[in-house]
């Protein structure tokens, strides 16, 4: 090979890499969209998931026409593994949901996902699969963000980045908080409710999904309040729940709101109509409902 073709191969190569790192990534992936029941659909969409491979975890409504199928995999767990935190990552949501006269699948993109946990592999094999088994129209959520911005994301100045969650208990032991945390979720207290539990192979993590349901009291918690305000386009991000709650070693932690949220709707404004102001309280009284729940 010559000096100019090896040249030219190491510069397409530069170029290939930085389109690749260029590549805007969006929270979440329309699957479909079709006439139909979210029962119906739901049983459907579970069945393509388990012949694709993926273990269905947990399920739940979080308010009427909207359903939440959480799942894992191999991929998933082994990546989970060898992330630090990597619990968050762990699991896939996928959603379906009333929209109008149609119901919509969605799931969570897992290469988005990977980046704004900061995990060590991309999960390109998860988002392959889930492509195959439900489909792909488009990405959506977001005006998107390149691999490097969704890794060190924070919505603005002063607010939380994915290395700074709230710590909820401390236990004695890694086994004591997991036993505690499995069954005071369980009880479904503080308008708190247990999704699913997935344990991480080879370290001392698990991470829970909690539901959350608010009192009118209490409705900056709820998950159909906060979703009212904020998943307000027509294509919907159901699949931004169930929040997380994560036992690493003998501390429980979750990320906090103003992160956890963010990283599902960036683009969402600050002040106005549909924007953050309208959801101001929302991430205090989901660190307090959590942590009263959980707490030793």
């Amino acid at each position: 090979m010559t000096i100019k073709k090896v040249m030219l191969s190491a510069l397409f190569l530069f170029i290939g890499a930085a389109q690749a790192d260029d590549v805007k990534l969006k929270p979440f992936v329309l699957a479909s969209k079709s006439e139909g029941a979210v029962a119906e659909k739901s049983a459907q969409v579970k069945t393509a998931l388990t012949a694709a491979g993926f273990t269905v975890v947990g399920e739940y409504a979080p308010y009427t026409g909207a359903n939440v199928i959480v799942v894992t995999n191999d991929e998933l767990k082994k990546n989970a593994a060898a992330s630090e935190a990597g619990g968050y990552g762990a699991v896939q949501r996928v959603s379906v949901t009333e929209a109008g006269k149609e119901v919509q699948v969605s799931y969570t993109n897992p290469v988005y996902m990977s980046h704004v946990y900061r995990m060590e592999g991309d999960l390109a094999g998860v988002s392959a699969a889930l492509e195959k088994a439900l489909g792909r129209v488009e990405e959506f959520g977001a005006k998107g963000l390149t691999a490097k911005q969704a890794r060190k994301y924070h919505y603005t100045i002063g607010m939380e980045y994915f290395d700074e969650p709230s710590e909820l208990a401390e236990y004695g032991s890694y086994e004591e908080a997991v036993q505690a945390v499995d069954a005071k979720l369980a009880n479904n207290q503080n308008g708190v409710t247990k999704v699913y539990r997935v344990d991480i192979p080879g370290k001392q993590e698990t991470v829970f999904g909690a539901g959350l349901k608010g009192s009118e009291e209490t409705k900056a918690m709820d998950d159909k309040f906060i979703m009212n305000e904020i998943d307000f386009r027509d294509v919907k991000s159901t699949a931004h729940l169930p929040y997380e709650v994560l036992v690493s070693g003998n501390k429980v932690y979750a990320l906090y709101a103003r992160f956890r949220i963010a990283i599902n709707f960036p683009d969402l404004s600050m002040m106005g109509s549909n924007s953050f102001m309208n959801i101001m309280k929302s991430p205090e009284a989901i660190r307090k409902a959590l942590q009263n729940t959980v707490k030793k």
